[in-house]
């Protein structure tokens, strides 16, 4: 049967299963290390038999992955929508991190955990993992700095690497520690640019002619 424009396909059986197998796994993965996951307590807590489990993913490395890659994906999707307004430099910055504070804590720390098991894998799945988590946020901000240089908002300076300056900053909010010294997300975010402006804005001449 063929489907209307403009509507969405309901999920198959297999799909919704998978669905709750990645769901089931991101809960496990966040709480536990990776080599303390194994397939069969995945299984137990998606409510599916090994075999089934297995069917669908042929080992824990893989489901890790498809796992992750989605996680990150989701993350793309949301933060290019704020990239792609228009504005200044500060503006799609703003809106780009306010979108990162606007996540749920999980989805946050699904992000964290490129860090923390990246190294576990063979290179070359470390080097798609990696340029996986690049894409959703870095390569992002990177793109949004570099046009914030063109436009004279910012001093000319290699934007890749301010845009990995510009992350820390954002992560380091994060913490315990910040949440003690900003009492809301919306000081946190006025923190972060302000940091980063000040530090990276383009010099301008003053009346008389001298740098500001």
């Amino acid at each position: 049967m063929i489907q209307p424009r403009g509507t969405r396909r309901a999920p198959t059986k297999s799909e919704k299963t998978i669905s709750g197998i990645l769901s089931s796994a991101e809960q496990l993965f966040l709480v536990k290390n990776y080599a303390d996951v194994t397939m069969g307590r995945l299984a137990q807590r998606s409510g599916v038999t090994k075999g089934a489990l297995y069917h669908h993913f042929p080992s824990k490395e893989d489901l890790y992955l498809q796992m992750m890659h989605a996680a990150l994906a989701r993350k793309r999707a949301l933060f290019s929508r704020a990239v792609a307004c228009e504005g200044t430099c500060r503006e799609r910055l703003k809106l780009l991190t306010q979108a990162f504070f606007g996540l749920p804590k999980d989805e946050i720390g699904l992000m964290r955990l490129v860090r923390r098991d990246v190294n576990i894998f063979a290179p070359a799945v470390r080097a798609k993992l990696v340029r996986s988590y690049q894409a959703s946020l870095p390569s992002l901000v990177e793109a949004v700095i570099r046009d914030g240089i063109q436009a004279g908002e910012l001093a000319p300076a290699d934007p890749r690497l301010l845009a990995w300056h510009f992350v820390a900053t954002v992560e380091v909010t994060l913490g315990r520690h910040a949440d003690f010294v900003f009492k809301d997300s919306g000081t946190k975010l006025n923190h972060v640019l302000d940091i980063f402006f000040r530090g990276t804005a383009a010099a301008r001449r003053t009346r008389e002619g001298a740098l500001s």
